[in-house]
């Protein structure tokens, strides 16, 4: 199977890291950088995203631009974008026009400064974009590194094309990676969104050292805010207790590795959101989609306190503490 990998940040090395130890696949990574192709072709690793990983002996690392990677990419029988959300809309008017399935990897909203209107998911993004092409998403709770490394994990493959779902589960299970499918892309989509910025409010509650009952009240009530949205936007129920949605959300929520979480964490130190964003050195997507997620809550009547609240905090209208302190001052309401 020949698939090529569009984005070479830590995700999408890992899954090329991952495809490319299965003898059947010709795997080929694309970054949009040259120097960064030029490196990573000379040392064979990716030392700025995925340091300590030197990749298989047959993974491919594409230096074409331009008409020659649309005509490269023409030709594989799976495209995987693998970009931040930021840069999905670009890669999926470069892949219009072709037959190949398509999937893509990022979580999040687009910002609303894109178009106008809400910021819209994936799917919806390529419904504008890319109507013609069969496409999906692969999700679910996934450390970079541990794919790297081998280490156990499972994901979700969704997509309203059986062919899509295929694709994905011929290209990436194994023996270390169980990939389950799903026609539920808004689902899958949505848990993918929001756990990002439940995991910035969860770091920020263990920063503050609340305990472990609050990080289990505010993970739970954040799963609620999750499926409500999601069944706004036309989700299915049952996604948001599955790897998509609770697994993703309880990874991201407690891991270490978590650079949402850590966003959180630092917040609760003291730093300013600019050092916590630089100390990364990667995208953390809940900063960047937390006031998008909310701005599409309130157009649709949904209540989500935490998300608020993580605004506020991240655009400082809010101290971490007053933060707490304006959750747990809230009404008493029904628990649903």
């Amino acid at each position: 199977m020949k698939i090529s990998l569009l984005g070479a940040g830590a995700w999408g090395t890992a899954l090329a890291v991952a495809a490319s130890r299965m003898p059947q696949h010709t795997v080929t990574l694309w970054a949009r950088d040259a120097r960064q192709q030029r490196a990573m072709q000379g040392d064979r690793s990716n030392p700025r995203y995925l340091p300590g990983h030197s990749f298989p002996e047959g993974l491919r690392i594409s230096q074409l631009q331009g008409t020659y990677l649309r005509a490269h990419l023409a030709t594989q029988d799976l495209v995987v974008i693998a970009t931040p959300m930021a840069g999905l809309r670009d890669m999926l008017v470069l892949v219009a026009d072709l037959a190949v399935p398509v999937a893509w990897l990022c979580k999040g909203f687009e910002a609303v400064s894109v178009q106008a209107g809400p910021g819209l998911l994936g799917h919806e993004i390529q419904s504008h974009c890319a109507p013609g092409v069969k496409a999906g998403v692969l999700s679910g709770p996934s450390f970079s590194m541990e794919v790297a490394q081998g280490q156990p994990t499972a994901l979700v493959a969704a997509s309203a094309h059986a062919s899509v779902r295929n694709a994905l589960v011929d290209a990436f299970h194994s023996p270390q990676l169980r990939v389950y499918a799903s026609e539920d892309v808004a689902g899958v989509e949505v848990g993918g969104a929001v756990k990002n910025v439940m995991a910035i409010a969860t770091g920020l509650c263990d920063g503050l050292q609340l305990g472990l009952n609050a990080r289990a009240a505010l993970i739970t009530r954040g799963l609620a805010e999750m499926t409500r949205l999601g069944l706004a936007l036309g989700a299915k129920p049952e996604t948001f207790m599955g790897l998509s949605g609770l697994g993703d959300l309880v990874l991201t929520a407690t891991g270490d590795l978590s650079r949402n979480r850590r966003i959180g964490l630092s917040l609760a130190e003291g730093k300013s959101l600019e050092q916590a964003v630089q100390s990364l050195g990667h995208v953390a997507e809940g900063v960047y989609s937390a006031r998008t997620v909310l701005q599409r809550a309130n157009a649709l009547g949904v209540q989500m306190p935490i998300t608020r609240c993580v605004v506020a905090l991240l655009e400082g209208q809010l101290q971490a503490s007053e933060a707490v302190a304006a959750l747990m001052g809230r009404e008493p309401v029904a628990e649903m």
